[in-house]
């Protein structure tokens, strides 16, 4: 090979080490900043605080006998119809783990049509009632005045009045196509399934605040912002977020409990009570109001 050629091998090895020494660098930082931030234990704080709350079940109580039929009819369908000639092509991927692999992958695809059908036609409303009552048992009542109207009492779900902003749409073209096209991943031994959960995360992390967001007034710009300068702790709470809704069934409790822990944690920001605030933004809800 010519010195030329050499060259530009050199060159284009170099070039590879610094892209990749770039990236291993951005997720060193992600990563650290999640840690920091203890964005990943409020789906966790979520549930306990769900359970020790009985007040905030009453949304979840009366969408839960549609919706666990739903789960269960759309598990046992999926398990039914596509678990065996799944298997047969995964068998050629992943080998003896094909068993455990094709498990995950009607599990992620069952997951993603329960979701799609619960959240855009039966949970909504229930999902947000459960996030607003939240706030008010977190007495940031303050946040839902441009939102809701508020009723006099003590119980927080009795006290939610008429919806004025809605932040919900009832379906969403964006997360149907961005599912369809993460599920082939899943045919890449163990690596493909985390990559899988790790996008899912990301893209579950980024739309936990829209109810947040709404709140505050932001326009697409500012939320787009802010959520490019907190990648890590958004993407650290939606794959935890993730990883609990995938499991069949109670994937319905977990998507209460997790609209739970984005109130805490919305409620938190704005009381500057985070480890995010204190650590990796010290002036975080100073910060905040400079997107208004």
């Amino acid at each position: 090979m010519s010195s030329t050629g050499n060259g530009v091998v050199e060159r284009a090895q170099a070039k590879a080490q610094q892209v990749a020494k770039e990236d291993l660098g951005r997720a060193k930082a992600l990563v650290n900043d999640a840690a920091r931030s203890g964005s990943y234990l409020y789906p966790i704080k979520g549930m306990f605080y769900f359970l020790t709350h009985k007040a905030l079940w009453k949304p979840l109580l009366s969408r839960l006998a549609p919706t666990v039929t739903l789960s269960v009819g759309v598990v046992t369908a999926m398990f039914f119809l596509t678990y065996l000639p799944q298997l047969g092509i995964m068998i050629f991927v992943n080998g003896p783990l094909a068993v455990f692999t094709t498990v995950l992958l009607v599990l992620n695809e069952s997951s993603a049509i329960i979701s799609i059908i619960s959240r855009n036609f039966l949970l909504q409303d229930a999902i947000l009632d459960t996030f607003d009552g939240t706030l008010v048992d977190k007495n940031a009542t303050g946040l839902l005045k441009e939102g809701r109207q508020l009723k006099s009492g003590s119980d927080p779900i009795q006290r939610l009045g008429k919806v004025v902003k809605n932040p919900f749409k009832r379906f969403s073209l964006d997360s149907l196509v961005r599912s369809v096209i993460y599920l082939p991943l899943n045919f890449i031994p163990v690596v493909g399934t985390v990559v899988y959960i790790l996008l899912q995360g990301r893209s579950r992390g980024s739309s936990v605040h829209d109810r947040y967001f709404q709140l505050k007034g932001w326009s697409s710009g500012q939320k787009e912002k802010w959520l490019s300068q907190h990648t890590g702790p958004y993407t650290a709470f939606g794959l935890v977020a993730t990883l609990l809704e995938l499991v069949p069934i109670a994937s319905i409790f977990f998507s209460f409990t997790n609209a739970v822990g984005a109130a805490l944690w919305a409620a938190d920001i704005e009381a500057k009570e985070t480890e995010m605030t204190t650590s990796t933004a010290p002036n975080l809800r100073e910060e905040a109001s400079k997107f208004e």
